[in-house]
């Protein structure tokens, strides 16, 4: 039975004021005992949260019916719908890439047949505010002496990659301590000169994306010529009508460039992607190119 759901908090409310949203549509599933029927406002209001790094997110809703069992899953689906991709530079990968989970409370009171819900989200972030500002001025001014008018998206992404290789070193004091997460961000890579594979590649995802070219995040596991195998991210850019691996952490770690534009066909005998990465889905929205990119 379709229940009508009403967000209603306060926080969520300031968010929507003075700025407008995009129109967009999400398939929602609606095999559990509720679903929100303004699912696209809510998620976009998510999004907006989880781009300016609110420390918590609130909805409240009323229902006909008891639904304590379901708050966990809609609110999964709520989130990876507010990660997903975007026009945005600043969203989508850059921010499911910058966040380490979030924390669920959730409470109900009833009054008859009535029920009133307050969900509250706390999203654990990599960086904050402050640091975001900071990345946001210097991508800026990197990009504006590296990018031009007139250069073709191959030339683009190679000014990228090459800015990227050239002032980015592999985080190796850090390596080891999970908790220290600006290793993981275009923060820790741009600003402090130091990141692990996933700060490298959230940086390239940033700038390509500033720049204009369409691009995502890869993660995975790369196979060494020893045998042995990391878990490891890399990024794919569109040129032309296909998508190109690129890997700058490998390439400035070795000093090459050999992981620049890359084909399927080669690159993937090394990196194996995530199976999220693999589906049919997914493929036939970014398809990569089997044959590297002729320069």
């Amino acid at each position: 039975m379709k229940r009508r759901l009403i967000p209603a908090a306060a926080a969520l409310c300031m968010l929507l004021s003075g700025c407008s949203m995009q129109t967009r549509h999400y398939d929602v599933r609606r095999d559990l005992s509720f679903y929100f029927s303004n699912a696209d406002s809510v998620i976009d209001t998510v999004r907006r949260a989880l781009r300016e790094k609110c420390s918590s997110i609130t909805i409240e809703y009323s229902s006909s019916g008891d639904n304590m069992s379901d708050i966990s899953a809609v609110v999964s689906e709520m989130m990876m719908f507010a990660m997903s991709e975007t026009d945005d530079p600043c969203e989508g990968d850059y921010i499911y890439h910058q966040y380490g989970g979030y924390e669920l409370n959730y409470s109900s009171t009833r009054n008859g047949e009535t029920y009133s819900y307050t969900v509250t989200v706390i999203p654990q972030y990599f960086t904050d505010p402050a640091q975001e500002r900071e990345v946001d001025a210097r991508v800026t001014s990197v990009l504006s002496g590296a990018v031009h008018d007139g250069m073709s998206e191959a030339e683009k992404a190679r000014a990228i990659y090459d800015l990227v290789c050239e002032s980015v070193s592999y985080d190796r004091v850090h390596k080891n301590k999970p908790h220290y997460h600006l290793k993981s961000t275009a923060y820790g890579a741009l600003i402090n000169g130091a990141a692990s594979c996933q700060g490298y590649s959230v940086l390239m995802y940033r700038l390509l994306r500033e720049a204009g070219l369409d691009a995502r995040i890869i993660t995975g596991n790369a196979v060494r010529e020893s045998g042995t195998s990391e878990y490891h991210a890399w990024n794919i850019v569109r040129i032309g009508d296909k998508y190109y691996n690129i890997d700058a952490t490998w390439d400035d770690l070795t000093g090459t460039d050999t992981r620049f534009l890359k084909g399927e066909s080669e690159f993937g005998r090394d990196h194996i992607r995530d199976p999220e990465y693999c589906t049919e889905e997914f493929l036939e929205k970014y398809p990569v190119s089997d044959e590297d990119f002729c320069l």
